[in-house]
């Protein structure tokens, strides 16, 4: 089985296995695994002195950790058949791109039913206080969640794979979970957390624009760029408001605003400046948004890893 093949038949099996399965709940996640380790040494270093420093070794030995195992067990496999197999559920772990789509799917299902299930629903997938959250506000906090994790959840893991291989690829998943369970600006992380949040957003500097670029292919709206430079410099993350800017642009909507997290207000400024009602048809819409831009990334990529091999 020649190298080039190695590369890309493990990357189309791990994606369809995606596209038709997203996260089967029953099989363990590595991303699970990778929360409860983050969680204990949180736990156990998040107290006294030199917060700092005692996050800055969590993170960056947890993700050399996942990068050398992955590298050294690919070593150790004897037969290339094996590393097909292993490739494949790695990339297959990695990419998030219909549980995604899935789930915000669900919220605005839920949100038909009543409020309070939608708020529920909506829980699920941001880190925010939903408890008081209006419908206008849960549905915004669901499609606000599509377009970041378009990039966090497809994007950056197929522009990882590309530069480091799947070591790389779930190395990176490592950094996005670290980020997302400690790379808060609240009184417990500000300090514990701050490299994990520095280190997400090096790892997310390109994915993030190059995501909000094929989002406004996708839509047909090439004249959006300058709405999205302009409105994804405004949001508090130097990354996330690229494509949150991109999907408000294409739906011409407003997101952003200030918003309770573990219990402290984070004021967020506003992306874009039409608050119009939210509806299902605007679910539909950016739902195939990320359909089209994750599709590009995968023809991206494959043509990468075939022109590098």
């Amino acid at each position: 089985m020649n190298e080039t093949l190695l590369l890309v038949l493990p990357l189309l099996l791990g994606w369809l296995l995606d596209f038709f399965l997203g996260d089967p709940p029953r099989l363990p996640h590595p991303v699970v695994w990778f929360g409860k380790m983050i969680s204990s040494c949180e736990h156990r270093l998040n107290r006294g002195r030199h917060r700092v420093a005692k996050g800055a070794v969590m993170a960056v030995a947890l993700i050399l950790m996942v990068f050398f195992v992955t590298w050294g067990l690919k070593r150790l496999i004897p037969h290339v058949a094996l590393w097909l197999v292993l490739d494949t559920v790695i990339i297959f772990y990695c990419l998030a791109g219909t549980t995604l789509i899935r789930e915000v799917r669900d919220v605005f299902l839920a949100l038909d039913r009543s409020l309070d299930e939608g708020r529920r629903q909506v829980a699920r997938i941001v880190g925010r206080d939903t408890s008081q959250l209006s419908a206008q506000e849960v549905r915004t906090a669901a499609l606000e969640t599509l377009a970041e994790n378009l990039s966090d959840g497809v994007i950056a893991p197929l522009f990882w794979l590309a530069l480091l291989g799947t070591p790389g690829m779930l190395a990176y998943k490592m950094v996005n979970t670290l980020d997302s369970m400690v790379g808060y600006r609240t009184a417990r992380y500000r300090d514990y957390g701050r490299w994990a949040a520095r280190i997400d957003d090096v790892a997310n500097y390109v994915p993030a624009r190059l995501t909000a670029l094929l989002m406004v292919i996708a839509g047909g709206r090439l004249s959006l760029l300058s709405f999205v430079w302009k409105n994804g410099r405004r949001h508090a993350s130097p990354n996330s408001g690229y494509p949150e800017a991109a999907l408000a642009g294409i739906l011409d909507c407003r997101f952003g605003g200030p918003h309770y997290y573990f219990g402290e207000l984070i004021d967020k400024p506003f992306i874009g400046t039409n608050d119009r009602p939210l509806t299902t048809a605007d679910m539909h819409t950016a739902t195939h948004i990320n359909r089209l831009a994750e599709v590009m990334m995968l023809a991206f990529t494959l043509a990468l890893l075939i022109a590098l091999h």
